[in-house]
């Protein structure tokens, strides 16, 4: 028994990984060029495998017609313009999952969803919290050749091939993150 005052691990604690201050500015670095407008749309329209992270890239992509095999979102803009949830409504059509993850945190649970997504032949995934990390699990799930973009408030859009480099990239991040385990409830 752990001394009083001891915080205990609880059999509900799960995995997470939380970015230490020391990572945040490796964290904002692009990894693949950033496109904004037509210029963006052109892209996403040309891409054949890829995954959305983030509200406005992902209603963008459905917007145009092109669908991501999985779209990431929790329900907010860095710009605070909402978008009509049912603007998601194709990918949830072909499948929701729902997560909780607060912000500055990488869940188990996000990311198992994320692996789980893409098995299952794609959807969209909800996040309660913030979605901002989901990028580095569809780096680190998707098979090689596939795309992973997200949004650059006030910069455009991101776009980063999957192949090994990004996985191993993505590999040394989370593992320069801190490893903890939390109950983060139902």
């Amino acid at each position: 028994m752990p001394p009083a005052g001891t915080p205990s691990a609880s059999s509900n604690d799960e995995p997470v990984w939380v970015v230490p201050e020391s990572l945040r500015s490796r964290l904002a670095e692009r990894y693949g060029p950033v496109l904004s407008g037509a210029e963006a749309e052109r892209a996403i329209r040309a891409l054949p495998l890829f995954a959305t992270c983030g509200d406005r890239v992902t209603e963008t992509a459905l917007r145009i017609g092109h669908p991501p095999l999985v779209g990431v979102v929790d329900f907010k803009t860095q710009r605070n313009e909402p978008i009509d949830p049912a603007a998601f409504e194709p990918l949830r059509r072909r499948r929701c999952v729902r997560v909780r993850n607060p912000a500055g945190m990488l869940t188990g649970r996000l990311r198992s969803a994320v692996r789980d997504l893409i098995a299952a032949g794609g959807g969209l995934l909800e996040v309660d919290g913030e979605e901002d990390l989901a990028s580095l699990a569809l780096v680190e799930s998707l098979p090689a050749g596939a795309t992973v973009i997200y949004g650059i408030p006030g910069a455009g859009v991101s776009y980063v091939r999957v192949d090994p480099a990004a996985k191993e990239r993505v590999r040394t991040l989370i593992g320069e993150m801190e490893p903890r385990r939390l109950n983060l409830g139902p």
